[in-house]
Formats: C-alpha cells, sequence, structure tokens
C-alpha cells in the first residue's frame, strides 16, 4: 500500500516568466469565486506534471499581511487536496488561482472553494485531452 505524502514543493510551483506569459495569452480559464482559474496544457517535458502559480491582488488587499495570510491558506487548501486532479503522468499543466475576492475569507471556505475548483478543473482536462 502506497503512503500518500501530502507535499507542496519548488518544482511544483510556477516561476518561470516565459511560462507564466505563456499561461497568460494562451491559457483558458474560468471563474468560481473567489477565484478565477487559468489553466493551460503545455508540451514542455523540462518541467514537473503539474504547476501552479498563486496570486493575490494589491488592489483588493492593500496590507501584505492579508495578501501573505491568503496566500499561505491556498497554498495549505492546495497541498492538501492536490489528489483530487490526478492526471495522466505524459500529461504537463500549468494552472494559476488567481483570488479576486475582497474580504479574507477563513481557511475552511478557502478549501471548500479550491475543491470545488479543483474537481471542476479535474472534469475540463479529462474532456479537453481525452
Amino acid at each position: 500500500m502506497q503512503v500518500k505524502r501530502f507535499t507542496f514543493r519548488k518544482k511544483e510551483r510556477l516561476c518561470r516568466k516565459k511560462y507564466i506569459r505563456e499561461l497568460f495569452e494562451k491559457g483558458s480559464s474560468f471563474f468560481l469565486f473567489p477565484f478565477k482559474i487559468l489553466y493551460l496544457i503545455h508540451t514542455h517535458t523540462d518541467v514537473a506534471n503539474l504547476q501552479i502559480l498563486i496570486s493575490v491582488s494589491k488592489k483588493h488587499h492593500k496590507k501584505a499581511v492579508d495578501r501573505n495570510l491568503l496566500k499561505r491558506r491556498i497554498r495549505e487548501a492546495y497541498r492538501i487536496n492536490k489528489h483530487i486532479l490526478e492526471i495522466n503522468p505524459d500529461k504537463n499543466i500549468f494552472f494559476a488561482y488567481i483570488y479576486v475576492g475582497g474580504e479574507v475569507l477563513p481557511f475552511n471556505q478557502i478549501e471548500l472553494k479550491l475543491k470545488q475548483a479543483l474537481i471542476r478543473l479535474k472534469y475540463i482536462l479529462g474532456t479537453e485531452v481525452a
């Protein structure tokens, strides 16, 4: 029996400007309050299977403390629930969670919405790539 590891490593984060630009220019998106989710199926073989970008707008959250708190909560919710988005190892996907809500939501609400977004993303990716 294989034990599930709930990790969120550096290689799972979308950091390269080239890939981020590509995601925003060529990617598709959907909205599930308080998130806007962008995703792109890519062909780069030098990257991890799933790479995620988390963004919280300075326009809506002026204090860095609030932005960092939201990013920590989103990262933690993703780390715990990323197993929902089990995909074929030969598929590579970039995706971004952009927090557009105006208030700082508690962790349980963020986790619930993130789960819903992952399920929706799994459905969308399953129909697009199949």
